[in-house]
């Protein structure tokens, strides 16, 4: 498509990246590769982009977002040259209709696919603490019904049991739940009557499984849908003055940024989540600064990766004198960044190390993560050269991924068979092969 002379504001923001013709070329490729959308734009490409040629409309969002990426700040579709009808601004939705809107959209299987079509965006807006508190006028009182305690408890116990079958069977196996329950149970809760103690503690509890929700839409894969749960965990934390749920979605979204390899965001939110929960427990530093360490770790930042980690084990040492190690951030936990730490520092010997000790301490409910991480693990030990070793982990993992349901479980199914299949002539290879070709689904074993 042709505009009627040079796109004068995509010129602005290419002079304003720094980038070669070339650069801007592959930077685009990246994020539609990101999205599952093989790219092979050149310098020629950029080059007509910049003379007043559109690019077709599903590539657009991508060159937002690589420029939004090396800008590091939100870049519009209109700051691009690129506006349409649907880029006017509209009235956004309160928090409330946002949330019952996404959960009506989320538990749609027609909508699924265009859903799942969001990026994940480095730039993404992420409203600070005085700025969500300002949204707590979104959430209005209707006159559908009025909650007490009983309400709010029950929201609380679905959001325990959903993130039980999440520990075990993975998001995909759970989200479906969640979604269909914050649509039409949660969004009505939200715009009843009752008094000021109980709609609070609803905006807590409901920020608590929107958060839980976008932490299942992670791991699904589905990155541009976890950020707006995310969003809307932050914005209802915000309502009620929750400062941990408010943290807790900032770590996690930090989590989302460092295993997609984005340093400079992680570390902003890890910092962010930190700064919001002053007068967190020991157990929730030594989480925040296991963070900031694989962050820092990530960024290439030894010194600081080291520090954090140390703060980590600290503080860790405070909660576990405090009462039983069993919580959200455990012993298991803390290995497993140490294990992170050391890997992106280089130490990949130590990374195996503290990867075994995360595994033998992780508690049995989480066999999702125990799926991941066995195989991540031995991923690591075949890079140190015990390939024996790391079929046995291998297999170990397998046995297991059938009663998973997780996109990211199917991506380290997805990498064993690649990494294995060069080592045929070995027995115990050959066997896991074996096994993964009576186990997997057949697109997992296609290698690319």
């Amino acid at each position: 498509m042709v505009a009627s002379g040079p796109n004068d504001r995509l010129q602005r923001l290419f002079a304003e990246s720094g980038w070669t013709l070339s650069q801007c070329a592959r930077a685009v490729n990246l994020v539609g590769s990101q999205d599952g959308t093989p790219l092979r734009y050149n310098a020629s490409a950029v080059h007509h982009w910049l003379g007043g040629t559109r690019p077709r409309e599903p590539v657009r969002r991508f060159v937002v977002e690589a420029f939004s990426r090396r800008l590091r700040r939100p870049v519009t579709h209109a700051e691009a040259g690129f506006e349409t009808l649907a880029d006017h601004p509209v009235q956004q939705p309160n928090t409330v209709a946002g949330l019952i809107e996404l959960g009506t959209e989320d538990m749609d299987p027609s909508r699924r696919s265009v859903l799942g079509a969001g990026l994940f965006s480095v730039a993404m807006a992420i409203p600070g603490w005085p700025d969500v508190l300002d949204r707590a006028a979104a959430i209005q009182s209707g006159r559908m019904t009025r909650i007490g305690m009983p309400e709010v408890q029950m929201v609380i116990d679905m959001t325990a049991k959903v993130s039980e079958l999440d520990d075990e069977f993975g998001g995909r196996m759970a989200r479906p739940m969640a979604a269909s329950f914050l649509a039409n149970t949660v969004g009505e809760y939200l715009h009843a009557d009752g008094p000021p103690e109980v709609k609070r503690a609803m905006l807590r509890a409901a920020a608590d499984l929107s958060y839980l929700t976008g932490y299942m839409a992670v791991d699904e894969g589905l990155h541009g849908l976890a950020q707006r749960y995310y969003v809307k965990a932050l914005e209802l934390a915000g309502a009620s003055e929750d400062h941990l749920t408010y943290c807790t979605t900032l770590r996690g979204m930090s989590v989302q940024a460092v295993d997609l390899r984005h340093g400079h965001t992680a570390m902003d939110l890890a910092d962010a989540a930190a700064a919001a929960s002053p007068k967190a427990g020991p157990r929730m530093q030594a989480f925040l600064a296991g963070q900031q360490a694989h962050s820092a770790a990530l960024l290439g930042d030894r010194t600081q990766a080291l520090r954090r980690i140390r703060e980590a084990e600290a503080a860790m040492e405070r909660a576990e004198n405090r009462g039983k190690p069993f919580g959200s951030y455990d012993p298991s936990s803390l290995n497993y960044h140490i294990s992170q730490v050391r890997y992106e520092l280089g130490d990949l010997a130590g990374s195996v190390e503290a990867m075994e000790q995360s595994d033998q301490l992780r508690y049995g409910v989480y066999r999702r993560a125990r799926v991941r991480h066995r195989a991540t693990l031995a991923e690591r030990q075949l890079r140190l050269g015990h390939l024996e070793a790391a079929c046995a982990t291998w297999t170990t993992a397998l046995s297991e991924w059938p009663l998973v349901r997780s996109g990211r479980a199917d991506d380290r199914m997805r990498t064993m068979v690649q990494l294995v299949r060069p080592h045929t002539k070995n027995a115990q290879a050959r066997a896991l092969l074996e096994q993964a070709r009576v186990t997997l689904r057949a697109e997992l074993l296609v290698v690319a």
